[in-house]
């Protein structure tokens, strides 16, 4: 089995679904994942999320950065982590360098021309710096997946692309190939109950994502798989039918406005997820985590 080589930038530890991405990841047996860089607030609390994630399956190999506390210009950031509280007893490191990611994602990507995934389920704020710093990166990578934006439903704004919007218009802004979104009009497809996450989520690294989910439950009666469904993107693009074109985030200098991902049909490297086929991506998801 041909492998793919992934890095996956990630706001883990505000919403669950990144933390069922990252389980996804490690499980996948053609996912060579070279990284995790960490993005908005509290990057400690989150990189410790991934590293206990990632213990959890005997991965203490993989490079995990923290990127950028705060957002560049305006923008309501993200500073709170709240699922922390479901791994602060557990061993872990808080005394990580900051401000290493972008210059992580910058070496790997160029060390390996045409051979990596960038996999954006967070805000933009990391991408964002790595494309203005470096603007041959986005023509670089094989090819970036992002759980970003509404596309469907116009006016409309998703949390990861107005979070930071100076970053996403850099992101989008930017000359780049093969750049697919998946938005929340489309990932909201993709829904569990908690009574079904406590059946289905077994073995390792679902059991400790399970945790994770406890405390999400303590707000939520779901789980929606936004990021997870970006992650099998790479791996089963069959799951979702798209629309080409070209994705722009505008700006109006008003944190209350910007933020509105834009897909203008036509000729453009963007790829924009359309429909899903939920069953199909349950599937795929169960079949790698639960082996």
């Amino acid at each position: 089995m041909d492998r793919i080589s992934v890095i996956l930038d990630t706001d883990i530890g505000s919403d669950i679904d990144d933390a069922i991405a990252l389980a996804y990841l490690l499980k996948h047996p053609a996912c060579d994942l070279l990284g995790i860089t960490v993005v908005t607030g509290d990057v400690q609390k989150r990189a410790a999320l991934c590293e206990v994630v990632c213990n959890s399956v005997g991965r203490s190999d993989i490079p995990i950065h923290c990127g950028y506390r705060d957002v560049l210009k305006y923008g309501p950031g993200q500073p709170n982590v709240p699922q922390y509280e479901a791994i602060r007893d557990k061993p872990h490191r808080m005394d990580r360098p900051e401000n290493t990611a972008v210059g992580f994602l910058r070496d790997t990507i160029r060390q390996r021309p045409g051979e990596v995934v960038l996999l954006t389920i967070g805000p933009f704020t990391n991408i964002g710096v790595l494309f203005e710093q470096d603007p041959d990166i986005p023509m670089l990578v094989k090819s970036i997946v992002s759980m970003a934006g509404i596309f469907y439903e116009p006016g409309k704004r998703e949390w990861n692309a107005l979070v930071d919007p100076v970053a996403t218009n850099q992101t989008y802004g930017a000359r780049r190939k093969d750049h697919v979104s998946v938005g929340l009009d489309v990932t909201m497809k993709c829904q569990m109950s908690p009574e079904d996450v406590r059946a289905q989520f077994v073995g390792e690294p679902l059991k400790t994502v399970r945790t994770f989910a406890e405390a999400w439950f303590q707000g939520s009666n779901k789980v929606i798989f936004h990021d997870p469904l970006a992650a099998a993107l790479i791996f089963k693009p069959g799951i979702c039918t798209y629309e080409s074109g070209t994705v722009t985030s505008p700006l109006s200098g008003q944190a209350d406005a910007d933020g509105e991902t834009i897909l203008t049909h036509g000729a453009g490297s963007d790829r924009v997820a359309k429909t899903v086929d939920s069953d199909a991506f349950f599937e795929e998801f169960f079949s790698v985590t639960v082996s």
